[in-house]
């Protein structure tokens, strides 16, 4: 027995050789850019995942944790105190703001499935607002909470939250100098029309997302 040599002319080139490493990173570039980008991160450059139904999975993946963080931020809703809580002793004083007595607004926004709005009201620790927001024959889930200035990292204090909920109305008592408010998100396949009403002793009300 013996062993049989190659031949030389059968073995790829050097050129040939770096032609199919081009031509396979090439088409590694391709696979990453049109599938698993728009798959695994909702990232579409081309389109061609959007086509492909990819880009929409990429979207469904992203979802559940970024609403995890939004409408999750404790685990128990909290009664609205008499006092503030003890993380608030770290806050900061509003910087030279004067106290605004008898603000009124009325705020109308429209919210498609599965999309959310945040509104917050800047208030002095003790000022009330009367609030009424509505679905106008809708449902919405939503989160009333409240941040002091420069609260320390992972702080929540939760006013009362719910699901499905057509409308709500009372008075936000402000625990603490911050700000103050509501999350809502439409989890129903309809969009759905928000109007919020406040009146009280805020400083400003802002559209915080």
């Amino acid at each position: 027995m013996h062993n049989s040599r190659p031949d030389l002319n059968e073995l790829p080139s050097t050129a040939q050789l770096l032609r199919s490493t081009v031509l396979a990173l090439i088409a590694a570039v391709a696979l990453l850019v049109t599938v698993v980008m728009p798959a695994e991160y909702a990232i579409d450059p081309t389109g061609v995942g959007r086509l492909l139904g990819l880009t929409q999975m990429g979207e469904l993946k992203a979802t559940p944790a970024a609403e995890a963080a939004a409408e999750e931020p404790a685990a128990e809703p909290q009664p609205a105190p008499a006092a503030a809580p003890a993380p608030v002793a770290a806050s900061a004083p509003d910087p030279q703001q004067p106290q605004v007595a008898g603000q009124k607004h009325e705020v109308n926004l429209t919210l498609k499935p599965n999309q959310a709005t945040e509104i917050k009201l800047e208030m002095k620790q003790g000022a009330e607002a009367r609030f009424h927001w509505t679905a106008n024959g809708g449902q919405l889930n939503y989160d009333t909470h409240g941040d002091p200035y420069k609260a320390p990292k992972g702080f929540y204090h939760g006013y009362g939250k719910g699901k499905q909920t057509p409308e709500q109305q009372g008075v936000l008592v402000a625990a603490f100098d911050g700000k103050h408010g509501w999350f809502w998100r439409n989890r129903s396949n309809q969009t759905v029309k928000l109007t919020l009403r406040t009146e009280g002793d805020y400083i400003t009300i802002e559209q915080v997302l």
